[in-house]
């Protein structure tokens, strides 16, 4: 087995050194989209919109970005991906869509169904595979190569509905994962296949001494669960008494600094961790290397982006574009400016808002860090306050007072004339008191935004912080329905969730009493 380490080390290294034919990003980019407008020319939508006659234009992108308008997800449903889960064929990609991703998002109640096409699932395992490659640069044991990989997901079940199945991106992917991934993969489909994330996570316990994971992939919030479960039922100090070779985490789906600090308290070693960025809508970049935490974006596997400056010009009050919102490719982006991403795919996703706030770093090489969600922004009275500026804040909070975070959440809430906002945070110190966090969350957010700082002055006149138990998030996904190892707890709550959250609350401290 080590010498199998050290060929599979090998040949990984040689792919990541391996150098490919010089092309830049914004190369690639233009690339990326003539092929998505001639594969895409004759379906429905690209007739629609006469992409024949954009593959024509001199100024592809120009053309494009006039004759297509933005989407976003109501509009790209109700219009067109509907007639697709119709089994219509032909409709924004050729054929028909085998599948349909569920995803309930973090932004409002409403389920999504999200269309995944072959063409995607070979883009996302073109990325996958360069993701395996690239862990050469971390510098890991070869033996650490013939251990097994643990793939925290949903449940893999999908349901047949006419032509296609629907079901969570994990099962659509658990489908179709690589040949040579089977062997080293933990859980089987006799565990994946578990509808309950709760009994999921047992029989992950009940396995787990029989496993040698080497690498982990998941959201590490939902990672953190089992890693506590298994401590717990084995009565273990830290994971590595029961994996001794985990060394490699790839995390998504959430902002990791605010987990490290808990997180790492379940751990006898370092671990290496590497950021990626995954939605169903597509893979679009991961931290290739461990001399940076950034993301690259990757742009030549079946996604062109663009990018909406992320301001009052571009976008209303509640995260919604103006009719009249601009959008520019990579090659006009501007450093340290916050963009939301649209996305056109080989799924038949076109000029498609996601939902993401992002910031380049660099454009040449096109590395960036992800700071929001459209939606998940407060600025009540203009304080401006953006998801990359909460997870700072409740990091450092959590560092000075010891405080034990596990979750937090934001909401704004009237406090007569003006406003206030309501933070829930839940910890695992029965010390730590609300006035005091509070105090100290709102030092760091003053600190960080200016913006923050100057209303706080006059229109925001309260911060609030309600200490919650371990655990009282994911008891509130549960009641949803989104404990399943995929779900992220929405950090800015609005409208119905925000109804939904509030009433739960008052339902477990109506019970806590009765």
């Amino acid at each position: 087995m080590q010498f199998l380490g050290y060929f599979i080390k090998t040949g990984i290294r040689l792919g990541a050194t391996r150098p490919e034919p010089w092309r830049s990003p914004v190369a690639q980019q233009q690339k990326t989209l003539k092929r998505l407008l001639n594969e895409a020319a004759d379906t429905a939508f690209g007739q629609q919109y006469n992409f024949q006659k954009i593959l024509s234009a001199s100024d592809l992108v120009r053309a494009f970005q006039e004759r297509v308008p933005m989407h976003n997800y109501d509009a790209m449903y109700d219009k067109w991906w509907s007639r697709a889960q119709q089994d219509e064929p032909d409709v924004c990609w050729p054929g028909l869509v085998p599948w349909f991703a569920v995803s309930s998002g973090t932004s409002n109640a409403a389920t999504k169904y999200i269309p995944v096409t072959p063409d995607i699932i070979r883009s996302m395992k073109k990325v996958s595979r360069r993701l395996f490659c690239d862990m050469a640069h971390f510098n890991l044991p070869a033996d650490l190569f013939t251990k097994q990989m643990l793939m925290v997901g949903s449940c893999t079940n999908l349901n047949p509905e006419g032509n296609h199945w629907v079901g969570d991106m994990s099962g659509i992917i658990g489908l179709n994962r690589p040949f040579w991934l089977k062997k080293y993969y933990k859980p089987d489909r006799e565990i994946t296949t578990i509808p309950e994330w709760s009994d999921r996570i047992e029989r992950i316990a009940e396995e787990a001494p029989g496993w040698d994971i080497g690498f982990i992939v998941g959201n590490v919030a939902w990672v953190q669960l089992i890693f506590e479960r298994i401590l717990e039922k084995y009565q273990l100090k830290h994971i590595h008494e029961i994996w001794p070779n985990f060394s490699l985490l790839v995390h998504g789906g959430i902002f990791f600094e605010p987990y490290r600090q808990t997180f790492e308290q379940l751990l006898g070693q370092p671990v290496h961790y590497v950021d990626s960025y995954m939605a169903s809508e597509g893979f679009i970049a991961y931290q290739p290397g461990p001399q940076s935490r950034l993301l690259r974006l990757i742009t030549d596997a079946g996604i062109f982006y663009e990018f909406v400056p992320f301001n009052e010009q571009h976008f209303d009050e509640n995260g919604e574009l103006y009719p009249d919102a601009k959008a520019v490719s990579l090659k006009d982006v501007i450093p340290g400016q916050q963009y939301a991403l649209l996305m056109s795919t080989d799924a038949g996703a076109w000029r498609y808002l996601l939902g993401d706030t992002i910031q380049f770093e660099d454009v040449n090489q096109a590395t960036f860090k992800v700071t929001g969600r459209v939606k998940h922004y407060l600025s009540v009275v203009g304080e401006h306050l953006s998801v990359d500026n909460m997870n700072v804040a409740i990091q450092r909070t959590d560092q000075k007072l010891q405080a034990g975070v596990k979750e937090f959440a934001v909401a704004a809430v009237q406090n007569g004339s003006h406003w206030a906002h309501q933070w829930y945070v839940s910890t695992d110190n029965p010390n730590l008191k609300a006035d005091e966090f509070a105090a100290e969350l709102d030092a760091q957010l003053m600190e960080i935004n200016d913006d923050y700082r100057v209303e706080r002055r006059y229109a925001l006149r309260e911060i609030r912080v309600q200490l919650l138990p371990h655990g009282t998030f994911y008891s509130w996904m549960e009641s949803q329905g989104k404990l399943n190892g995929q779900a992220k707890v929405p950090r800015v709550l609005k409208g119905a969730v925000q109804t939904s959250w509030e009433q739960f609350l008052n339902s477990a401290v109506k019970h806590s009493t009765s």
